[in-house]
């Protein structure tokens, strides 16, 4: 009864009964409610729900050319006709009483907690890192102190190495500038933020910046995050013009430190190509050996920086500020380290794309803006049908929980991103990035940070720990936390991952890479294999065991011979990762030698458990808009009594208030929030001028974004 109850809780709205936040239901549901049974009542006739009523002088005739038997009838009748309204309406309150009853629904436990609001502090209520408490911390004695302008001046993000350092050239070739336009007016343009946040700030439940090598110490407000893209001038010099209606205390010394580029003239693709023209070297190892004259160089790696949307998608304009972010910050501004792509299903199967470059031209310009058209990928699921033939039979499927084609984006995604990775061998990793993810910090700082801790990481207990989610606040430090997973591992007599696993059909058809082989036994390993070793696979919720879960797809397994157990699978919620070059080739062989599939959450995560790749999770930091109790939180997501109660089943109501999963519906709110929108009747221009005014932002990794807006 509990999973049912569970069940049918998913479906409400997402309402505090304390503090009446409602956030966007996801997935949407739409509760109507029947119309009112007085509109049925035999005492509300047509007359009285009309207004229709005799007029008063002739009511009054009426009245006094009756005789005292009439009154007397009257009076009686007049005496029934209210006790049956009044009963009536009595019966109607009851009704309703009885209808609300029913409806209600018993909050869940988060729901009840008190709710954070240092989100919402701004730049006027700045303070120095270190003399920052946390939210969660403060005492009802403390007060925010609000100044008339903030406190501290705005000053450049640079997240980069010093590429011109002499540290770093005795180990790299020059990195060359790059610029956005073809004339080389306007150098890769850089943006700012404050060297503090606002006091009393709410501090992240999971991760850690410090880990990830983010600056923990400066916060994001929308002029110096998305200035430099054109949010705050004019269309007619090139911007957006989306700030004339936002609050400003010192937005003007932002707009003094940025220059003002004409972004309609930019064609993005050109520049990325220009970029990396210009600094191919460094990433040619024939040339980091013999082109310099102080010996061989180290050689940087290639990232393709893959955005999944389709035709008819809005480009809003908040959409193309962070377009041209990720371009401007991840590629150019790294001397051609990535290289952003759309690559854009083509969702009208009968427009042959693969058979005439006027059609293929003509799709592209009526569905992506120009300034991307030279950036940008068409695929339909009719090209997947031929790249993948398959056959994929029914009868070799576990279970097809959604009942779609396995051609479907729905189900395989991932074969339109494999088929992109064939194409393009030469990135050595391919990040798998979604049109509803916002960023308040840098982009770069941000995939360079994951990227570089997940390097460091040990493959020994490495699937165990991103397993599970890690929380400072009771876990301690990550040391500490990877010896808590290690103690109870052994005390739970659970098989740790090491190298490929084995099953029965394993190792059939596409042989284990051999470097994937462990060197020693997990006992002799003293947290040493895999360290220095970049990560094949990073993803940014914890790489789960389906099969201990009510997770509705764990089933949607494809290929494998169905009279035999089903083979040992991962799943990490939301496909956003990195994969390497050599995953990705081998979910490709598997794909189309085998003709194994699973549901694209499930597809690489299970391909790199099954050939002893070295998978991750990333421990970004992730906020909820409520005060948890750190004890309640650690046994609701990582010491689930039941499978039912796992967050990844029917226990994903917990996710609700956070601002990374599938269905946080939290993320999307403070996102518009933190662009100066109202949300949920709070917040705007007004509340933000009487307030601390904008609202300062540390780097927050939100998801989903279904909607934004400004005010």
């Amino acid at each position: 009864m509990g999973a049912i109850k569970n069940a049918l809780s998913l479906i409400t709205s997402i309402r505090s009964p304390a503090s009446k936040i409602a956030y966007e239901e996801l997935p949407s549901h739409d509760i109507s409610h029947a119309s009112s049974p007085l509109d049925e009542s035999p005492i509300m006739s047509d007359v009285w729900r009309k207004g229709i009523l005799p007029a008063p002088r002739r009511r009054l005739g009426l009245l006094f050319r009756t005789s005292p038997r009439r009154l007397v009838i009257i009076t009686l009748a007049v005496f029934v006709t209210l006790v049956l309204i009044i009963g009536g309406s009595f019966r109607a309150r009851h009704y309703y009483a009885e209808k609300d009853q029913q409806e209600e629904r018993i909050p869940y436990h988060w729901e009840l907690y008190p709710r954070l609001n240092g989100f919402y502090h701004g730049v006027r209520a700045l303070v120095d890192y270190s003399d920052w408490v946390p939210e969660q911390q403060d005492t009802p004695k403390t007060k925010l102190k609000i100044h008339k302008k903030p406190p501290l001046d705005p000053v450049v993000v640079n997240p980069y190495p010093d590429f011109s350092s002499n540290e770093y050239l005795k180990d790299h070739l020059p990195v060359q500038r790059c610029y956005v336009d073809e004339n080389e007016k306007h150098p890769a343009p850089d943006i700012f933020a404050y060297p503090g946040i606002p006091a009393g700030m709410t501090a992240p439940y999971w991760g850690s910046y410090e880990s990830l090598k983010i600056a923990p110490d400066r916060c994001f407000e929308r002029f110096g995050r998305f200035g430099p893209y054109g949010y705050s001038y004019n269309p007619a010099e090139g911007g957006l013009g989306l700030s004339n209606k936002s609050a400003h205390a010192g937005a003007e010394k932002i707009q003094e430190m940025l220059t003002k580029i004409d972004y309609r003239k930019v064609n993005w693709g050109r520049a990325q190509r220009n970029c990396f023209e210009k600094n191919k070297k460094r990433f040619d190892p024939e040339a980091a050996r013999v082109d310099s004259s102080d010996g061989p160089k180290k050689t940087v790696k290639r990232s393709a920086y893959v955005l999944r949307t389709w035709t008819g998608y809005e480009y809003t304009d908040i959409q193309l500020l962070s377009l041209r972010a990720m371009i401007n910050e991840l590629s150019l501004k790294s001397g051609g380290e990535y290289d952003v792509h759309l690559l854009v299903h083509v969702k009208d199967n009968n427009i042959p794309i693969w058979a005439s470059a006027e059609v293929y031209n003509q799709t592209l310009r009526e569905n992506v803006p120009e300034e991307f058209w030279d950036m940008t990928t068409l695929w339909s699921v009719q090209q997947m049908r031929t790249y993948y033939p398959g056959p994929f039979r029914d009868e070799d499927n576990v279970e097809n929980h959604s009942k779609s084609d396995i051609y479907g984006v729905y189900r395989s995604a991932h074969f339109a991103l494999q088929w992109f990775a064939q194409q393009h061998q030469e990135y050595d990793f391919i990040w798998n990035w979604e049109m509803d993810i916002r960023y308040t910090g840098h982009y770069y700082e941000f995939h360079n940070g994951v990227s570089n801790w997940a390097a460091e990481q040990p493959r020994k207990l490495l699937w165990e720990r991103s397993s599970r989610f890690w929380i400072p606040g009771i876990h301690g430090s990550w040391d500490r936390f990877s010896e808590l997973v290690e103690r109870e591992t052994a005390e739970r007599k659970e098989e740790p991952v090491w190298g490929p696993v084995e099953f029965p059909t394993s190792g059939l058809g596409i042989p284990f890479p051999k470097d994937n082989t462990p060197p020693t036994k997990m006992e002799d390993d003293n947290y040493a294999w895999g360290v220095g070793e970049d990560a094949d696979l990073i993803t940014f919720d914890p790489l789960f065991d389906p099969s201990k879960t009510t997770w509705v797809f764990r089933n949607d397994v494809t290929g494998y011979n169905t009279s035999l157990e089903t083979p040992p699978r991962r799943a990490a919620i939301i496909t956003v990762a990195r994969l390497s070059r050599r995953l990705l080739n081998t979910m490709h062989e598997e794909t189309f030698r085998t003709h194994h599939s699973m549901f694209p959450e499930m597809w690489p995560p299970t391909v790199a458990l099954h050939h002893g790749y070295k998978a991750v999770y990333a421990p970004h930091p992730v906020y909820f808009d409520r005060k948890w109790p750190l004890d309640v939180m650690d046994k609701v997501f990582n010491y689930p009594p039941t499978p039912q109660d796992s967050p990844f089943g029917w226990g994903e109501h917990n996710m609700q208030g956070g601002s990374f999963y599938y269905n946080a519906g939290f993320s999307s709110a403070l996102w518009r929030r933190w662009l100066g929108a109202k949300e949920n009747g709070e917040g705007g221009k007004k509340s933000e001028s009487w307030g601390s005014d904008r609202m300062c932002l540390r780097g927050m990794l939100y998801h989903p974004v279904k909607r934004e807006s400004i005010e």
